[in-house]
């Protein structure tokens, strides 16, 4: 025969401390399994267009069947080594690149300085550097990115000696920018307050003793 057993369920605020240390790890446990870093790679692609990057792309299963393209950017993290972040992508030099990353992102120095080594490069070789970007091996950090630099010149000029390791550094800085933005971002929402605020939101409840009820 079948019984029907009540059971008290608690929302977060009304469970202990340990309870609710035990609820939030449930949650952090599988409260990832969606694309939480959505927001940081639509600003990053922003940022890469005003910069003058053109993501190479792959083509990727959607969810109502068929396929689509997404751009190559790469990351894992956060605790490992050999985690950090990656892209694909061609480089070209864009006007007023310098300007626009001050007026996109006015406190943030690394990018600035990004943008600035640049468009200094680029002045020293008449605006004519293009470099490109894949991925090598099976890590995601950015020496892992194989980045070739070249000039076109019309004359057949050569790049200043500087020009190939400064485009290099400024795109493997690049992705330490990412990765960064994504290392706080992840800490952000699987933080204390965060968490609960998804919790109560999606008004969870639990046991006594925190496990998941339903």
């Amino acid at each position: 025969m079948p019984e029907i057993i009540e059971t008290t369920v608690y929302r977060l605020d009304e469970l202990s401390d340990a309870a609710k240390d035990k609820a939030r790890a449930w949650y952090r446990e599988g409260g990832f399994d969606y694309e939480w870093h959505d927001a940081v790679y639509e600003d990053f692609q922003r940022i890469a267009e005003i910069l003058g990057i053109r993501f190479k792309t792959r083509t990727v299963r959607l969810m109502g069947g068929g396929a689509g393209q997404e751009p190559c950017i790469w990351f894992r993290g956060f605790w490992s080594q050999g985690d950090g972040a990656s892209f694909e992508c061609h480089y070209s030099y864009r006007k007023s690149a310098s300007a626009e990353i001050m007026a996109h992102a006015p406190q943030d120095e690394m990018l600035h300085r990004i943008a600035d080594a640049l468009q200094a490069i680029q002045r020293c070789n008449f605006y004519q550097l293009h470099a490109e970007a894949s991925l090598r091996g099976h890590y995601c950090h950015e020496y892992c990115m194989g980045i070739s630099v070249e000039r076109d010149s019309p004359t057949w000029q050569d790049m200043t000696a500087d020009a190939e390791d400064t485009v290099i550094e400024a795109l493997r800085d690049l992705a330490r920018w990412l990765y960064r933005q994504l290392e706080r971002e992840y800490d952000w929402l699987s933080s204390d307050e965060a968490v609960d605020q998804t919790i109560a939101a999606n008004d969870y409840t639990f046991s006594a003793s925190g496990r998941r009820f339903g």
